[in-house]
């Protein structure tokens, strides 16, 4: 294996670990152990296991971003900012399917009380909502509201009501017949 091919081993396994654990009950021997590599190498290739969230947290939002434009460019060119929201909004299938994705996005948050950290949360959620007002032209209302509602079907997804796999309970039931609702 190439040094790229073990560092995207190691991000990979990291991914897994901080979306199970969060930032600081994650060991940077448990990462190399789930990478099948040594714990100094993984400190070799990231530095600190501060870094090592950090690229872990940039490679959820990458693929936040990727999936948000995906979905725009399946849209019409001419769509209405409500239309073009709503496609973006049909990419959340994608990220409720990937529980580790959001799982560490929470993780960032609860994490960003380490200045490092909090400085790339807040950088890539700002570039996110950006992205969002950019593919999308919505007002900040509207962009706004969908940024929120994003937020929480992440929150419903990280308690098991929403998803693969989900816990069915009326409240929550109810939450999610809304969203599908705005989908008519």
């Amino acid at each position: 294996m190439t040094a790229s091919e073990r560092g995207e081993q190691v991000l990979q396994a990291a991914v897994s670990a901080f979306a199970e654990s969060g930032f600081a009950a994650t060991r940077t021997d448990e990462i190399a152990r789930r990478a099948g590599v040594s714990q100094p190498y993984v400190i070799r290739l990231f530095g600190t296991k501060q870094h090592l969230f950090i690229s872990a947290l940039h490679r959820v939002c990458d693929r936040i971003e990727e999936v948000f434009r995906a979905a725009r460019e399946e849209a019409a060119p001419d769509a209405t900012p409500e239309d073009a929201l709503h496609s973006l909004g049909h990419g959340f299938s994608i990220f409720l399917a990937d529980k580790e994705m959001l799982q560490l996005f929470l993780h960032g948050f609860a994490a960003s009380g380490e200045a490092a950290i909090g400085n790339e949360v807040r950088a890539r959620f700002g570039k996110i909502y950006q992205l969002v007002r950019e593919l999308t032209g919505a007002e900040v209302h509207e962009a706004r509201e969908f940024m929120a509602t994003g937020m929480l079907l992440t929150v419903l997804s990280a308690i098991q009501v929403a998803g693969p796999g989900a816990v069915t309970t009326p409240w929550a039931l109810e939450l999610l017949n809304d969203f599908t609702q705005l989908d008519d």
